[in-house]
């Protein structure tokens, strides 16, 4: 098949060819052969971290139907295999009666790709969407499978590994029982008022995202569980207050729909105005039956330690400012410390800082100077989103265990047989 473009269309994957394995034994004949590989997803992605210097994968040939499996203490998991998305599993899950805590913005995205990139939706009490593994299986360069457990010492490498430690069959996901959530939206909020009271605004919701395109405004989405006391996130984070009122920052409530984009049709977004439904249409920004935000796009992100997040957005406003005509949009979200060597949220409570640009070749001279912005607060980049090539040893100072994933990917792949160009680039591998 031939290399596949990636989902915004802006650009084609590097690599030879797209391969699609219809068994097991077919994958592990590829990966031992010597060549380079790759594997490709829903190809929501931004740079370059798909691309091979050999062969790129799909697995959708070896996707299998979930497995629900529920321990006697009522403890429930779900495995799924590689090419599962979040728009098929949340829908399976929910008939089930189970659910998972958190849900990116769009549904449209594989479970694997955005659990091996830390990606994420938002809330103060939730962790980034690899928090929710507890065990994966691999295919490694040797054409073994290997299955991995948290607990196990190369677990918390292992999850968010870009890749690089093999090709990942099945991931298991920790779930709880079903719940359903109520989404409202205030427009016009002062952004120096969000800012000023960033951590009460964040607590205010199970889930909650500021949305601005640096014009001195900004909408502020909340998605509260139904059977959730409002103030318990806040009394779960100790000194911090939840604004549970957002009138003394100005704004008003929207009288009807809205979308992300000032321009964008509402249709595509989840129902607002407060009117409860499931998990999974209402966590997502987006409707899994339309294309979610421009399409046509960029992204980039930043995740930022969250005692320090006001302040970086300050320093960066400026920026983001001066670019206005090249961003579409700009969306703060939080998320909970997790134990994951890469992960943006590795260690400390995180606030994202991201952006939807236009598809404009001037974007990329832009991120230099917001990434300057921001260095004296530490940010780490979306694995999957754009961002300037970093200096390697500045970059591995913001990943504590940076060296032992080095490690961890020689150990598993000592020939490179997963290493792209990306991975090289920041310095993960030689």
């Amino acid at each position: 098949m031939p290399v596949p473009r990636a989902w915004a269309g802006h650009r084609t994957y590097g690599g030879r060819a797209l391969l699609a394995p219809r068994t097991l034994e077919a994958l592990a004949r590829l990966v031992t052969s010597g060549e380079p590989v790759r594997a490709v997803g829903s190809r929501h992605s931004f740079n370059d971290l798909v691309d091979s210097d050999g062969a790129l994968v799909t697995l959708t040939h070896l996707e299998r139907e979930p497995v629900l499996a529920v321990a006697p203490d009522g403890a429930a998991t779900v495995t799924v295999s590689a090419g599962t998305t979040y728009g098929r599993l949340g829908p399976w899950l929910h008939e089930r009666g189970y659910a998972l805590a958190a849900l990116a913005s769009l549904p449209h995205i594989s479970v694997v790709g955005a659990v091996t990139t830390a990606t994420h939706g938002s809330g103060d009490a939730i962790r980034t969407l690899a928090g929710a593994v507890v065990g994966l299986e691999l295919l490694t360069a040797q054409g073994d499978v290997r299955a991995l457990h948290r607990g196990d010492p190369d677990f918390a490498g292992a999850v968010v590994a870009l890749g690089g430690l093999g090709l990942v069959l099945t991931v298991t996901l920790a779930v709880e029982p079903t719940y359903e959530v109520a989404q409202t939206v205030r427009d016009d909020v002062a952004l120096d008022g969000v800012l000023a009271h960033l951590d009460a605004v964040f607590a205010g919701a199970t889930s909650v995202s500021v949305f601005t395109r640096w014009d001195g405004r900004a909408a502020v989405w909340r998605k509260q569980r139904t059977d959730a006391d409002p103030g318990a996130a806040a009394r779960d984070l100790g000194d911090r207050t939840s604004l549970d009122d957002l009138s003394g920052l100005g704004g008003r409530d929207a009288d009807g729909p809205r979308h992300p984009l000032p321009d964008g049709d509402p249709v595509a977004c989840t129902p607002q105005l407060g009117e409860p439904g499931p998990w999974f249409a209402r966590l997502p920004h987006f409707r899994l039956e339309f294309t979610p935000s421009a399409g046509a796009e960029l992204q980039s992100e930043y995740l930022l330690p969250r005692e320090a997040a006001a302040d970086a957005i300050r320093a960066a406003a400026p920026v983001l400012a001066e670019a206005r005509d090249l961003v579409l949009v700009s969306e703060l979200r939080s998320m909970a410390a997790d134990d994951l060597w890469l992960s943006g949220a590795y260690g400390r409570d995180t606030v994202g800082l991201h952006t939807t640009w236009r598809q404009d070749s001037r974007v990329p001279g832009v991120l230099p100077r917001l990434e300057e912005a921001l260095a004296p607060y530490a940010p780490r980049p979306h694995w999957g989103k754009l961002f300037a090539d970093p200096d390697p040893a500045g970059l591995a100072a913001h990943y504590p265990r940076w060296a032992d994933q080095v490690d961890l990917f020689l150990r598993y792949d000592p020939d490179g047989v997963f290493a792209g160009p990306l991975l090289r680039r920041v310095g993960l591998r030689a």
